[in-house]
This record gives C-alpha cells, structure tokens and sequence, in this order.
C-alpha cells in the first residue's frame, strides 16, 4: 500500500489520516498519492533508461486533469483514444508530439483535430479509418503520421472484457493484412507511416503474451523495411497489470528488462513506445466510502455503505476483486465476514463479497488500487452525484474534482413547454 499506510491505528494517505479527509470533503470519494503516482511512472522511465522510449500513458484508465498534469512535468506522453482525451491532454500541458491516438471509431473531427495538433501518430485500426484519414489529411492540406495496429491473435489471459489482441476482437487490423495495407498507405502523400502499433489487453499477469506480440511487430518491421517502407519506432501498447488479489504479474523492472533483452536479441533498434496506465495509476487511489447499516440476514451479514456501482464500476463490470480495509484498525468490534455493498438499487451494486472485516455502522473503509477505472468510468445512475477527487503529497492536499451537485446534474436537462402548457 506504498502511499497508504497504517500510522498506528488509522490508514493515512502519506502524512494525512483519512479520517480528516472524509471530515472535511465527506464521502464517498477518491485520493490518491501523488508520491505513488510519481513513483511508478518514474519505474517506467529508470528500467528503459538504456533505449529510447517514449511512455504514453494511458489517459482512459484516469483522466483528471491534475494527473495528466503531474505526468506530463514528468516529461510524459499519453495514449489518448478520444478527442475528448486529447483536449484534456493539451489543457493539462501535455505533449501533443508525444501523444498517440488510439481507437476504433476516429470521428472526422477527431481526426481532425488531432492532426491541427500536431500528435505522434494515428494509430489506426482499419482500412476504413485509413481512407478516412487520407479524407482528412487532404482537406487540412497535412501530412498525417500513421501507425496500423495490428492484431496478432494472442490470447493476453485476462477478463474478455479487457482482451483486445484475439481474432474476434473489434480492435486492430489483422496481421496477415498488414503488409498489403502499409504498401497502399505507403503510396500515399498525405501519410507518413511512422510505426506500427499492437496492444493485446489490460490486466495482464505474464510476459508471454507480451513478448509474443513483441516478436509478431518486430517481424513485420523487418518486411516492411525489407520493401524499403521506413518505421521510426514500436508502440508495444500497455495491459501490465498490477496485483489485486493473488496475481502474480511482473515488476515493472522486470517488464522493462525483458523487452529490452528481446529486442537487443533480435537487433532491433527501432524506437519504443509504451501505453502504460493501470501500472502507474491503480495503486496511487483508494475509495473511501462510509459504512450506513449493518445488516445481519439470515444467510450472512451485510455492510451498506454510502459508495456504489456507480462511483466504482470494476466488481460489477468485470467481476474484479478488489482489496476493502477499515480505515481504523481497531474499533473494539468483531471480525465478521460481510458483503460490502452500495445503495443502489441493483442486486450487482457491490464492492466486496465474503469479506472478513472488523466494522461497525459509521465506520469508514478503503477499496484499494482505485487509482485505475476508477472514477473516470462513475456515472450519475440513480441521479448520484459523482464524487469528488482529492490528492495528496506529503502533509498537502488539493481537492481536484470537486463533489457534484444535483443541479449540476440537472442544468443540462430541459422540459418542452408543450409538456408545461398541455395536458394530455
């Protein structure tokens, strides 16, 4: 819990309790850790220090515009997938030139503004964005940087939901099409192919799958420059997952070290680019809710708590564990075994399931390694506000997303006068 820890009784976020800050914002709401958010994002840059690589962290995992801050005075790019995120990069001062597009389902305007930015490459994921893109590129009178992700047809292990990188997959071109489609790109004078791109999911617990991908690109580099088609560089996209639960996924140290190994075996010296997000992001938040009720049923014993599915979707979405602790350790009640669940009116509205927890009604617990789709993926169902984002360094907080109200809510919304005026 680097960032969180114990100090005596109470978990405190670096130098402060977390108990003052659920006093003074309520809950529930996220904090993170600006130390372990630093901290991890640094690992990625000491273990490439001997290649040229260029980390783009990957927006969609956490948005806030102070995180995209804090990493790009880090010297970071991103991965963007909207044009949405591309904004909130340039906002936070982030590098457009150190910015690659991901995505299926690029929009003319996107598109658009992406090249008036100036971004890296366009990471594209069929024949229909490419001639999109050379539409585009044409009407701004632009040469625009192109990358294909391919898809190899590797199977990463990890939750269908967050596997990208098998045939079925909506995402990526397939592999075997891929040298035909860079040769028709190539003949274009409104692209540039710049690299080639693979990202085969998130969660990701072994360096198999990885390598594997890794060798695939590398492959079709070689042909590609065979057929005298340059490439500047390598995205390896992200996915190292980080350990919920009982994972056992790689240090980061050892992800770094193992591609660098591959691609010094294969004489590679092509430049690499990496979308890293959970693996930067999830350990530096935790969720801090509030226990409402206990509720001792018949079958088992249920902790109602004031944080719900929709301030932290991952249980429901892909069934995810994820780690609960009371924020003070002893309270002087019992250890009992409880599902931790929200007030939302679904039966999927849970945090935890047969946790073995010492809490009792007021009490206040953590969901660890919320850092990562977190609150980036919460949503106002049942007209919840969405809660607010804290960080802290040290003895210092900022509040960075403030608490929403329900006007905010509602201001966007309209009632026509024929439904003021007219009964019906």
């Amino acid at each position: 819990m680097y960032g969180f820890s114990y100090d005596g009784n109470l978990l405190h976020a670096e130098e402060i309790p977390l108990t003052d800050i659920a006093e003074r914002f309520g809950t529930p709401c996220y904090v993170y850790s600006h130390t372990t958010l630093s901290s991890n994002w640094r690992a990625f840059k000491n273990g490439f220090a001997q290649r040229d690589v260029t980390i783009c962290y990957s927006v969609k995992c956490n948005s806030n515009l102070a995180i995209l801050s804090a990493l790009a005075k880090l010297g970071s790019g991103f991965d963007i997938v909207s044009g949405g995120e591309l904004q909130r990069v340039l906002k936070a001062g982030g590098n457009p030139r150190q910015t690659v597009f991901s995505g299926v389902g690029k929009s003319e305007d996107e598109i658009r503004l992406a090249l008036k930015s100036g971004i890296l490459s366009l990471n594209l994921e069929s024949e229909a964005e490419l001639a999109r893109v050379q539409k585009v590129a044409r009407e701004l009178n632009s040469v625009a940087p192109i990358s294909l992700r391919v898809n190899p047809d590797i199977d990463a292990v990890t939750h269908p939901h967050i596997s990208t990188g098998l045939r079925e997959s909506k995402f990526g071109i397939p592999i075997e099409d891929a040298v035909r489609i860079y040769r028709q790109a190539f003949t274009q004078d409104c692209l540039r192919t710049v690299g080639i791109a693979v990202h085969i999911g998130s969660q990701i617990t072994s360096m198999a799958p990885i390598l594997n991908a890794l060798e695939i690109v590398i492959d079709l580099a070689e042909e590609l420059q065979k057929d005298g088609m340059p490439i500047e560089y390598l995205d390896l996209g992200g996915g190292l997952g980080i350990q919920y639960q009982d994972e056992q996924p790689p240090e980061i140290n050892e992800y770094c070290s193992e591609i660098i190994q591959l691609l010094e075996r294969r004489n590679c010296d092509l430049k690499i680019a990496i979308e890293p997000g959970r693996a930067i992001a999830a350990s530096a938040g935790i969720f801090l809710t509030t226990v409402e009720f206990i509720k001792n049923a018949e079958t088992k014993n249920i902790a109602i708590v004031d944080g719900a599915m929709n301030d932290l979707l991952r249980p429901v979405l892909y069934d995810a564990w994820m780690e609960i602790v009371p924020v003070e350790l002893d309270n002087g009640s019992d250890e009992a075994i409880y599902d931790v669940v929200g007030p939302v009116c679904e039966s999927g509205d849970f945090l935890g399931k047969d946790r073995p927890l010492t809490i009792r009604q007021g009490d206040l617990v953590a969901v660890l390694n919320a850092g990562a789709y977190g609150a980036v993926m919460s949503s106002n169902y049942n007209t919840r506000p969405r809660s607010p984002e804290i960080i802290v360094s040290g003895d210092r907080l900022d509040i960075i997303r403030a608490r929403e109200s329900i006007d905010q809510m509602l201001e966007l919304e309209s009632i026509p006068e024929i439904y003021r005026n007219q009964s019906f």
